[in-house]
Formats: structure tokens, C-alpha cells, sequence
């Protein structure tokens, strides 16, 4: 049975529930706790923090307190939170480093730029610093708006008068439940001019103010880059610059420089910045760093890279940019609390809203002390007035019973108000001298003349403008310095320079079939038998020669895949070691195989790389089409599209611009044809290129070759074993897309079929590798030249020696 004392219970789902309170969090701290008003720029930590120490008597014109006791007065008036959170906040105030002009003076360790916590608050002591006293100047003369405190027993102000634009030159930074703000610090001149302009001309332009307002200016300076960052967020409300640190180069003796740096990026911890750069130099990232040293001082900020002899000192500094926080991005996100609800706003809204609570505060003050010299006149008109009669005055109070009685009296017999009653039987008896009332009558006209003064501020609008104007030069002239941030419209472009990161050394590059790739030093590559190089038997070398760390690796595999790397990429391995396959970085299909390796110098070349297919297609790509991209380390490029796995390209060869050779082409069927490469079209890496000759139905390519020395041979074998040699001159130059003529002679039994076929010259070495892994040298010398007829002679049996699948031609050794 439910009685009447019982609480009521409700049915509601848990979904509401969470969501309603959930929204009341949420508004609690972004209006409560995260987010500053967009009128003084204080979150109300910090107001309360800046309320509190002057209730307190806590000013920079008296002597420091401990901080404890600051802290225990806000924590017991006005914010129930921990007594960290608001010491964090005090300490934040004071930090010079932070804030363009700090709110709050300390004594005592209050932090470092090097992350150093601040001293515990009962070390340190604090005051409030002179320009604050800007932010709470009339605060007491009901100038704005006040609340209970969180248990009623005080009051305390929503807002502060803030008698400069807090937000825009201190800044502000903060997370809340789906908000975040990050507003920069600006220069109080700067902003003041702008709100001046803007007083002077409500509807002024963005570009205007920008003219005045040249971007943010940190406490730290550095260099700000980007001017149209700067004004997407002065427009929107966000948008991204970029800071650099101030740095120079110094020559010393013996060729050696340093890299000085004296201003760092805002917010950037110089211990870390120090310590990454230290850590640069250690694990060697980047050659010619001797030494990182922190000789910061009370002199100013100084951190010395002091580089070793004969080095590239600007190229040193730009990966120390691009990898360190010696620059940073910035990004603006101008989140206040406007109209008791969090906004994006630019600078023009903000000056505006400042303007507004201006226009509030100096009327509210005006009537404030209108109101405080209309009580005071009455009082001097009164007291005058008595003189006047001072005899009958006097007369009246002795023949009154107390003071109430003279009170009446005097309302009764002379027509003073209650309040000049109280004045005058208050007054004491050496006012009243000649000396008194000239000095009442003065005080008369003053009080007069500050009526008319408070009414035309509160009646006339210019008048009232040009208060707050007058007000803010003041300010302006009492507290300005000059700009520490430069400025600097475009964002420089930081290119590293490979030469600066690694060390030139010239090393052995291997590069097997199976996709095994490695790169070992010389002394290990000699010190080793240059045959036990770790690959399987059945795996062998596509590339194995000499290489610098700096040259630039093109790998091509058989399905149109290209691998780039630069050959200091390569693992470093033991020559007798397998090295690392290339599947374990980039994407490769189990029968995917490496077909050609490329090694050069630079990416500027201008050439062409010719690339045909089993598909009958041929087709030049250019150089500079096949330039590694972004996501070169972790996934392969197309340089041939291929219409499915079966496909294969049958070889690439590179071309460089003003080549001349011919295109040599050979089908299974013997069917040969030449034609100048200029017939081939320069396409793109996914086109598949033009017809590359005309097959009857059951033939198919069996190789091509490039030629242009009228000496070279051809080599053929069939794949019965038969081997012959033939002149260049035996096959036509045409055209492409030409069937050709036949290189063999057509057998009705056991038919020749051409598998392998190259070009040849007397001074190289040729040998025939099979699928059993076995090497058949074939001497030159002894074949003579043959006709277009022959079909060769027998230097293999495929039966027992296994299935030709690779010429291998050698230069021999001398």
C-alpha cells in the first residue's frame, strides 16, 4: 500500500533518462567549465580566481600571498571543484609564456616551457598583476550582471567588465562535451586599433581589420605562415597556419656551423623539442649533427645544433622542420560562449560582441554614478540651504527631544527631504565655517556638472563611443609592446634532401626472381664467395651489382607491378643472408615473379620504359609517369594493366629520348619482324598499348629485344634444344602490327618452336638456364652465322637437361 509520505516513482526508459542528463552535463560544462565568454575571455575558473583575489584585497599594488590562500578563497566561495584544478588555472594566469599579458603575478616556481610542473601552491605566492585590474575596473559600481554562489551566501559576477578584448589577446584553449576551442593570443595594441575602428565604423570589413589585425602574436614569437589560414579562420571561425621557430646559422672556425634557435613554436615543450633533436643526432637520421645543447638563460631562449664539418646546414635545419616540432601546425577553432549558447566566431563578431558589453558596462556606469551624485547633490543643496539658515537650524535641533524629534523638525519647519535631515543633524560643528560652505558650493557645481556629463553619456551615443574609445587608449598606451610574432603570407614548401639524412656509400644490391630483395655492405659482399649470396636453388639474382645508398630503385614484376625504393629504403643484410621479401611490405601474388630492376642516379630522367605483353600489346610509358607516390612503401603501382592473371609482361627495357633502335619480335610460331620504336605511342602506366604484331590463331609472342648495333646477333632456341645464330640483317624492318617473315624452317613431324631469343654480341659470355636449375654454356665462336632457313643445331636435350627458360648473358671478367 502506497501512502502519502512515500516518493513517487516513475516508469521511464533508460534511454531518457541518460539523455536527459546527459544534456544537463553537457550545458554544465560548456557554459560552467571549458568554454569562454566571448564578452571577457575568461572561463569561469578564471574569472572566479580573478574575482575572489580582489574581493580579497590580493592586487599588485599590495604585497603576494601564498597561493594556498587564493586558492582556498575561490575553492570556498565561489568553485567547488579540487583545489588543483583551480591552482592549474592560477598557475596557467601567471605563465608569461602562455598568455600575452598574464593576469596573474607569481612568485615562486609557476612552471617552465620545458613541461617543469609548478612549484605545490603552498610555496608559492601570488597577486593579481596590474593589467587585470583592467578587467575588474568598476566592477562595483553595478556594471554587470551578478548570480548567487553555489551555496547562496554570496554574490558573484557573470562577467567581467574587461576594460580590453581579453579573448583575442590572452586567447584560449579548452575541451568540453562536443566543443573545443582554440584561440590564439593577439597583440593588445593591434586588437584595440581594430576595436577602435570598429566603434569608429560598425560595418568595417574583415580586410579592413586585417590590415590592423595582422594575425595572432604568441608569446614565444616564432614565424607564423599563412595568410589565408589567418583569414579562413578570421572569417569562419577555423583554419590552419603553420609556426616556425626563429633560427639562424652561424659559420665557425674550422668549416663548421651551428643552427641557432631563439624563439620556438606557442606551446611547444622545449625539453621534448631538445630531446627529439638529440635523439636525431644519436640513432643518426640525419648525418653531420655533433652536438644538441639547451643554453636557454635568464638572458632568453637559446637551443645551439652545432653541426660537423663541410655539412649542408640549411638542409640539416629543414628535416629538423619537418620531423621535429621546431614547426608545428595551428589550428584555429574560435569557439566562445555567445548569447548564453557556444558559437564559431570570427574576429569581426567578436569585436562586435566586445563593442556591445562596452556599450553595457560604461552606460551601466554612468547610471551608477549619475545616480551616486543626484544623492549627493540633494545632500549638498541641503546642507547649503541650512547654513543659509544656520541660526533657525540650530535653534530648531536644541528644542527637539532626540535626534528623531529634530529630524521631524526640521522636515516640518523647512522643508528638508529625510535624507538632508539626517545629513544636517549629522553635521558636525566645525563645518560650520565660511571656509565649509565655499567648499559645499564648489562641491555643488562639480556634482552639477558631472550630471550633465553622466546624462549626456547615457542620452547621446557618440558621446558614450567616445568614452569607450578614450577608455580603450589608455589601455592601449599603458600596457602595449611590440609584435613578437612575424607574420609571413605563404607557407614555405620543406624539401628534404636525401643526401642530408643518409650517408653516401656505395653497396652491394640484390634483387632475386622470387622477390627477395637486400642490400649489403662491400666489405661483407667481399668477404663472402659471391655465389653463396642466400637465395634457394631455384631462386636466382635479376640484379646484382654495385649501387650508391642515394640512387633510386625501379622493380618491375611480371604481373605490370612496380616497386619503388631508394636503395638506403633496402634492408641492410649479410651477404650470405636471404634478405627480406618484398610481399612483406607491399601486396604481391604468390606467382608473381621480379622480371627487371632498374638502378638510377636521380628522378629527372626524360625517358621512356617500353613494355610488352603476352596479350600481343606494346606500349612506351614515360619516365615521369611512374614517379613514386605518397604510398609508395606500402603499396605497389600499375605500370601495365593486363586483362587477367594469366597474362604476363614479356619484358621491359628503358629508352632514353633520343634512342634510335629498332624493335626486334619473335612468335613461337618463328614468325620475326622489326620496326623503328618511334612507331610505339608514349601512353599512360593503366593503358594496354597498341597491336604489337599480327598472330595467326594458334600463335603467340615469344620474345622481343632492342637493337641498333649492326655487329649484334640473334640468338634462338626451340624448344627441342636447337640452337643457331643469325645477322640482325636477316629480318626486314616494316612496320608494327606486321605478321614478318619465318626465322625456321617448318618440319610436318616435330615442328621447331621458338622459346628463347636475345641479341648477342662476340664479347659476351651466353649460357641457357632450365627448370632443373641447371647452366648450359653455349660458345659462340664455334656457331656460325645461319640463314633464315635453318633450324640451328642440337646443344641441349630437354629430357634430360630439363626445359630452357632463360638466357643468361655475362660480360667476362678480364
Amino acid at each position: 500500500m502506497v501512502t502519502e509520505n512515500s516518493p513517487k516513482i516513475q516508469d521511464i526508459s533508460l534511454e531518457k533518462i541518460m539523455g536527459d542528463r546527459f544534456a544537463r552535463y553537457s550545458k554544465s560544462i560548456i557554459q560552467e567549465r571549458a568554454l569562454p565568454d566571448i564578452r571577457d575571455g575568461l572561463k569561469p575558473v578564471q574569472r572566479r580566481i580573478l574575482y575572489s583575489m580582489f574581493l580579497d584585497g590580493n592586487t599588485y599594488d599590495k604585497g603576494f600571498r601564498k597561493s594556498a590562500k587564493g586558492v582556498g578563497n575561490v575553492m570556498g566561495n565561489f568553485h567547488p571543484h579540487g583545489d588543483s584544478s583551480i591552482y592549474e588555472a592560477m598557475v596557467r594566469l601567471s605563465q608569461d609564456w602562455k598568455l600575452r599579458a598574464p593576469l596573474i603575478e607569481m612568485h615562486g616556481n609557476n612552471g617552465s616551457m620545458d613541461g617543469d610542473p609548478p612549484a605545490a601552491m603552498r610555496y608559492t605566492e601570488a597577486r593579481l598583476s596590474k593589467i587585470s585590474m583592467e578587467m575588474l575596473r568598476d566592477i562595483n559600481k553595478d556594471t554587470v550582471d551578478e548570480e548567487w554562489n553555489f551555496d547562496d551566501t554570496e554574490k558573484e559576477p557573470k562577467v567581467l567588465p574587461a576594460r580590453f578584448p581579453n579573448l583575442l589577446v590572452n586567447g584560449a584553449t579548452g575541451i568540453s562535451a562536443g566543443y573545443a576551442t582554440e584561440i590564439p593570443p593577439h597583440n593588445l595594441a593591434e586588437v584595440i586599433d581594430a576595436t577602435i575602428k570598429m566603434i569608429d565604423d560598425p560595418d568595417v570589413t574583415l580586410d579592413e581589420l586585417m590590415k590592423i589585425v595582422k594575425g595572432p602574436d604568441f608569446p614565444t614569437g616564432g614565424i607564423l605562415q599563412g595568410k589565408q589560414g589567418i583569414k579562413d579562420a578570421y572569417t569562419t571561425g577555423r583554419g590552419r597556419v603553420y609556426i616556425r621557430s626563429k633560427t639562424s646559422i652561424q659559420e665557425l672556425r674550422g668549416h663548421k656551423s651551428q643552427i641557432v634557435i631563439t624563439e620556438v613554436p606557442y606551446e611547444v615543450n622545449k625539453a621534448q623539442l631538445v630531446k627529439k633533436m638529440d635523439e636525431i643526432r644519436v640513432l643518426k637520421k640525419v648525418e653531420g649533427i655533433a652536438e644538441v645543447r639547451d643554453e636557454s638563460d635568464r638572458q632568453g631562449l637559446s637551443i645551439v645544433v652545432e653541426l660537423k664539418r663541410d655539412v649542408d646546414a640549411n638542409g640539416i635545419l629543414n628535416y629538423l622542420f619537418k620531423n621535429t616540432d621546431l614547426q608545428v601546425s595551428y589550428n584555429f577553432n574560435m569557439v566562445a560562449i555567445a548569447d548564453m549558447r557556444p558559437q564559431q566566431v570570427g574576429l569581426v563578431q567578436i569585436l562586435k560582441e566586445y563593442v556591445k558589453h562596452q556599450k553595457d558596462v560604461v552606460l551601466r556606469r554612468s547610471k551608477f554614478d549619475l545616480n551616486k551624485a543626484k544623492k549627493r547633490l540633494h545632500i549638498v543643496e541641503g546642507l547649503i540651504k541650512a547654513l543659509s539658515i544656520l541660526d533657525k537650524v540650530i535653534k530648531t535641533i536644541r528644542s527637539s527631544k532626540n535626534k528623531s524629534d529634530a529630524k521631524n523638525n526640521l522636515i516640518k519647519n523647512y522643508q528638508f527631504s529625510d535624507e538632508q535631515a539626517e545629513a544636517i543633524v549629522s553635521l558636525q560643528l566645525y563645518r560650520l565655517t565660511n571656509t565649509d560652505v565655499t567648499e559645499l558650493e564648489r562641491e555643488d557645481k562639480e556634482l552639477n556638472e558631472q550630471i550633465d556629463k553622466f546624462n549626456k553619456i547615457i542620452n547621446d551615443h557618440v558621446t558614450l563611443m567616445n568614452v569607450i574609445k578614450k577608455e580603450l587608449i589608455e589601455v592601449r598606451d599603458k600596457y602595449s609592446d611590440k609584435r613578437r610574432t612575424k607574420i609571413e603570407a605563404k607557407v614555405a614548401e620543406i624539401e628534404v634532401d636525401t643526401k642530408v639524412m643518409v650517408a653516401s656509400e656505395d653497396v652491394r644490391l640484390l634483387v632475386s626472381h622470387d622477390g627477395y630483395v637486400k642490400r649489403s655492405s662491400l666489405r661483407s659482399y667481399q668477404a663472402s664467395d659471391p655465389d653463396a649470396n642466400g637465395l634457394k636453388n631455384e631462386d636466382y639474382p635479376i640484379a646484382d651489382m654495385n649501387v650508391n645508398t642515394l640512387d633510386h630503385l625501379f622493380i618491375f614484376t611480371d604481373k605490370g607491378n612496380l616497386i619503388y625504393r631508394q636503395i638506403f629504403e633496402i634492408e641492410d643484410s649479410r651477404w650470405k643472408d636471404t634478405g627480406s621479401h618484398l610481399s612483406q611490405k607491399v601486396g604481391l601474388d604468390t606467382d608473381e615473379s621480379i622480371l627487371k630492376v632498374f638502378v638510377f642516379k636521380d628522378l629527372k630522367e626524360t625517358g621512356n620504359f617500353l613494355v610488352g605483353t603476352d596479350e600481343n600489346y606494346i606500349k612506351q610509358v614515360a619516365f615521369s609517369d611512374l614517379l613514386p607516390g605518397r604510398t609508395y612503401k606500402s603499396r605497389a603501382s600499375k605500370y601495365c594493366k593486363l586483362k587477367n592473371d594469366v597474362s604476363r609482361v614479356l619484358a621491359i627495357y628503358y629508352v632514353p629520348n633520343d634512342s634510335q633502335k629498332l624493335i626486334y619480335v619473335f612468335t613461337k610460331h618463328s614468325y620475326a619482324s622489326a620496326f623503328p620504336i618511334e612507331e610505339v605511342p608514349v601512353v599512360s602506366g593503366k593503358a594496354m598499348g597498341v597491336k604489337f604484331v599480327s598472330l595467326k590463331d594458334d600463335d603467340s609472342l615469344a620474345g622481343y629485344f632492342l637493337a641498333d648495333d649492326e655487329n649484334d646477333k640473334i640468338a634462338v632456341l626451340t624448344q627441342r634444344g636447337s640452337y643457331k645464330q643469325m645477322k640482325l640483317s636477316e629480318i626486314p624492318v616494316t612496320s608494327r602490327a606486321r605478321r614478318g617473315v619465318l626465322t625456321l624452317r617448318e618440319l610436318k613431324r616435330q615442328p621447331h618452336r621458338i622459346c628463347l631469343v636475345t641479341n648477342i654480341n662476340n664479347s659476351l659470355n651466353l649460357s641457357i638456364i632450365t627448370d632443373t636449375n641447371k647452366e648450359i654454356p653455349v660458345d659462340i665462336a664455334i656457331h656460325q652465322n645461319a640463314d633464315r632457313y635453318s633450324n640451328g643445331s642440337f646443344i641441349m636435350d630437354p629430357v634430360t637437361d630439363g626445359n630452357p627458360i632463360r638466357f643468361v648473358k655475362k660480360i667476362p671478367e678480364k
